[in-house]
């Protein structure tokens, strides 16, 4: 007659995680531990691109309300935060600006600023995708570490039972569960980082139209030294002499 199977200590559950992690040995640690640190990766990156995405529409904001009424670029610019994204747009095209009078080979300037312009909104563009790639491997690669992790498992508890002998489904249900969580856990790792992914890489196309149509803005007003402003502003006013330089020079007639 065959001896029943002792049953388990009260609280003690036998097919929970860490049993599950030390059944599964070396690998299923490895594997526990690489959906953590992605897991752990995934909350960082769609916390500080979300902060920093609200930063720049908090910018946005703020040129909307007060920026355009202002005399000139310069007096503009100091109304927006240091090493801000739509303070670099507006100090890139001052730069370039006061570069293009000292250019020794000739070059139209709408083509020079347009070229400035474009390289600065490029940079804040590619700042602004930092870390999405990452999400993406997360979101595209969890499910298949997991399911890595469910495969070593299967097999450890296949051996288990060919070398015991017993294929009842007690003996088969237990071990091929717990093989079963790593599968749960890679899902539960990638559809955060999909969703975030998703989510930012919309966010960011939001923002990157924003500045397009500020830089678009900015390269009309230093074209026409300050007589074409944004639909709602007034033209500019014309300030008294003052230390700070007009938006662009007037052309002599």
């Amino acid at each position: 007659m065959q001896n029943p199977v002792p049953a388990a200590p009260a609280g003690d559950n036998p097919y929970g995680l860490f049993q599950a992690l030390h059944e599964g040995g070396v690998i299923s640690w490895s594997v526990f531990v690489i959906l953590v640190i992605m897991s752990i990766g995934t909350f960082y990156i769609m916390f500080t691109k979300l902060l920093q995405q609200q930063k720049i529409m908090n910018q946005g904001n703020k040129v909307r309300a007060s920026f355009w009424n202002s005399p000139n670029l310069k007096d503009a610019a100091i109304k927006l935060e240091a090493r801000s994204a739509y303070r670099s747009i507006v100090d890139d095209a001052l730069v370039a600006q006061e570069q293009h009078g000292k250019l020794t080979d000739p070059v139209d300037q709408h083509e020079w600023m347009a070229n400035s312009l474009a390289r600065s909104q490029g940079s804040i563009g590619a700042r602004l995708g930092e870390g999405l790639a990452f999400l993406a491997t997360v979101g595209s690669t969890a499910p298949f570490i997991g399911l890595f992790g469910t495969v070593i498992g299967i097999y450890r508890a296949l051996i288990k039972i060919g070398a015991s002998g017993d294929a009842s489904i007690t003996t088969v249900a237990g071990p091929v569960g717990e093989a079963l969580i790593m599968t749960a856990l890679g899902l539960v790792v990638a559809v955060p980082a999909v969703l975030a992914y998703n989510w930012l890489i919309r966010r960011n196309k939001s923002i990157i139209e924003d500045l397009a149509a500020f830089t678009n803005d900015v390269h009309g007003y230093i074209m026409s030294s300050g007589a074409v402003k944004p639909r709602g502003i007034g033209p500019a006013t014309a300030p008294a002499k003052s230390a700070s330089a007009p938006l662009a020079p007037s052309t002599t007639r």
